[in-house]
């Protein structure tokens, strides 16, 4: 397995005391090619682990694939030399947890189900992909909206109280072992709502790699749709990070920074809950704020309503 770090020499300089040098711990960043049934879709620069998750991630955001059952297989590549790491798709199954980061290289190729059409030559991103922007080489604004086959109810039943969103940022880094090392990496988790934990943590370069790998984990887990979970990102709210959640199913995003314009509209449209500054004892909601309760309204509800609540 490709490390997520690598380390240098590097020259410390202090304006009170003398030049030292000594060994630092950086985030390693590569680029990776994604294809679809042998076919280039998109080159992401992005740190080398669970690239198959990303991979997988990436094609769901993409409106490519929904669920487990839209793939046959996920493999690297040695560039035109055949499959390495080859891994089969069917006998993944509802709680299914394997590990698939079991070789590495910078290709990965997805095979599609029979029945799922391949991605035609408008899908395809026609520049690389860089770790802070995922709509890079776009053709088109036009067919950034994706239509998604889960969507989200605007009565969605579940309610958190304000205290539990704004410790989710603190409880993400607990997870982020590379960024503390680093320094250098983003965090996105999937937050059960039932159970008060995190599902998956994963890092990486660029936030929407890191929301990637954690969908591309969910959908192979069949865990889709997401609707009782939140995504939480150590990063700001870009349109691409909501888009991401809402194609999963997934009714609320929790970030550290703030959205943008269009997140805060596709939100609205998309009737999701979105938080941005979550920080210590503070956040501001920019959409769906009737999901995120003050925290005696949470020990006010009687348990029968919450029962009731939980299973509308």
């Amino acid at each position: 397995m490709r490390s997520s770090q690598a380390r240098v020499r590097v020259a410390r300089v202090n304006i009170d005391s003398e030049r030292t040098h000594r060994a630092d711990t950086l985030a390693v960043e590569e680029p990776l090619e994604i294809r679809v049934n042998g076919t280039r879709l998109a080159v992401t620069m992005r740190t080398p682990v669970h690239d198959f998750s990303l991979a997988v991630g990436f094609a769901l955001s993409e409106g490519i694939i929904h669920s487990a059952d839209d793939l046959t297989r996920v493999r690297y590549c040695q560039k035109d030399q055949g499959p390495k790491g080859l891994y089969p798709f069917e006998q993944l199954g509802v709680g299914s947890r394997v590990s698939l980061e079991d070789t590495s290289d910078n290709v990965v190729d997805i095979t599609l189900a029979p029945h799922v059409p391949s991605p035609g030559a408008l899908t395809q991103r026609q520049l690389v992909v860089n770790s802070s922007c995922g709509l890079c080489g776009r053709q088109s604004l036009d067919d950034v909206h994706q239509t998604g086959c889960y969507p989200i109810d605007e009565r969605s039943a579940f309610t958190l109280d304000e205290h539990t969103v704004m410790g989710l940022p603190d409880k993400l880094s607990e997870d982020q072992k590379v960024f503390a090392k680093t320094g250098g990496l983003h965090g996105a988790g999937i937050y059960d709502v039932d159970t008060g934990e995190f599902l998956v943590v994963r890092e990486d370069v660029g936030r929407h790699n890191a929301v990637d790998k954690v969908l591309g984990w969910a959908l192979m887990e069949g865990l889709l749709p997401l609707s009782r979970h939140l995504l939480v990102t150590s990063s700001r709210a870009s349109f691409e990070l909501v888009q991401k959640a809402a194609m999963a199913g997934m009714p609320m995003l929790v970030a550290v920074s703030a959205p943008s314009s269009l997140a805060v509209e596709l939100a609205k449209e998309s009737g999701m809950t979105l938080v941005g500054f979550t920080r210590g004892h503070r956040c501001v909601i920019y959409a769906g704020e009737h999901r995120i309760v003050p925290p005696h309204s949470a020990d006010e509800e009687a348990p029968d309503e919450a029962t009731s609540t939980a299973q509308a």
